[in-house]
């Protein structure tokens, strides 16, 4: 499956958004791990589209996305489903009203009209890292939901980029609902049952070391460290999760 590639000019914006000292030197410390410039230009994320980030969280892609789709002409997203959901981005705001004030800030899912704050068929590009588990754990999941509104709201041909922490195909379903980590072939089918076509992956953000198998699932490997001093040598040696990076596509009807 071709994926498209960026422009010359595309591609040094985008290592200067990356490379820029605004950046926080703890979320410049994870760039190992998250391979950012590479991520993005695998997703085809352009700086004058319109891009969705969904479940910004602290803010980590949000230092980079900013600069780059604000200032080369885009509209840059962020959705969450409430004000704690956005508060990592508020700070950003608070820090640099110029630049992240620009951003749109909406909420997603919306669970009453089934509808996201972000306009049917208006983006070009929605962006999630590491949050799919999220919407498929707890007795009450919706990933269903988050899928069918992320599709509604990207144009014919606009792309879904998704980061995940990967469970291995022949471990046990259940560790989906606790661990953090979910399947490939889950993610794939929540995507494509709600329309989207597969269109590739990439090993950009695999971490052969994690073998996600831990007690207290993702959350024992860096960053939380969930379990504190105990083995804390070790997890820091494995680094951050095995992750897959997935691409999709709303069909051009």
């Amino acid at each position: 499956m071709r994926v498209p590639t960026l422009a010359r000019a595309e591609n040094q914006a985008l290592a200067a958004a990356v490379a820029t000292p605004a950046r926080s030197d703890a979320n410049r410390a994870r760039d190992r791990y998250r391979n950012p410039q590479a991520t993005l230009a695998f997703f085809g994320v352009r700086p004058k589209q319109t891009v969705v980030e969904i479940f910004p969280g602290g803010g980590w892609y949000s230092e980079i996305l900013a600069p780059y789709v604000l200032n080369g002409g885009g509209t840059y997203y962020v959705a969450a489903p409430n004000e704690r959901g956005l508060g990592g981005f508020k700070r950003l705001v608070e820090k640099d009203a110029a630049l992240y004030g620009r951003a749109k800030q909406v909420t997603f899912p919306i669970r009453e009209t089934g509808q996201a704050g972000v306009p049917d068929g208006s983006a070009d590009v929605v962006l999630t890292f590491r949050n799919v588990h999220n919407w498929a754990m707890g007795d009450q999941p919706y990933a269903d939901l988050a899928f069918k509104q992320m599709y509604a709201m990207l144009k014919p041909g606009g792309v879904l980029g998704i980061e995940e922490h990967r469970l291995p195909e022949s471990a046990d379903s259940a560790r989906e609902k606790s661990s953090g980590y979910l399947k490939v072939s889950t993610v794939r089918r929540l995507a494509e049952q709600a329309g989207f076509r597969y269109a590739g992956s990439s090993e950009i953000n695999a971490n052969p070391k994690d073998t996600a198998d831990w007690a207290q699932g993702v959350w024992t490997l860096p960053p939380t460290l969930r379990l504190g001093d105990q083995d804390r040598a070790k997890y820091v040696a494995i680094g951050e999760s095995d992750r897959m990076t997935l691409r999709f596509v709303k069909p051009r009807r």
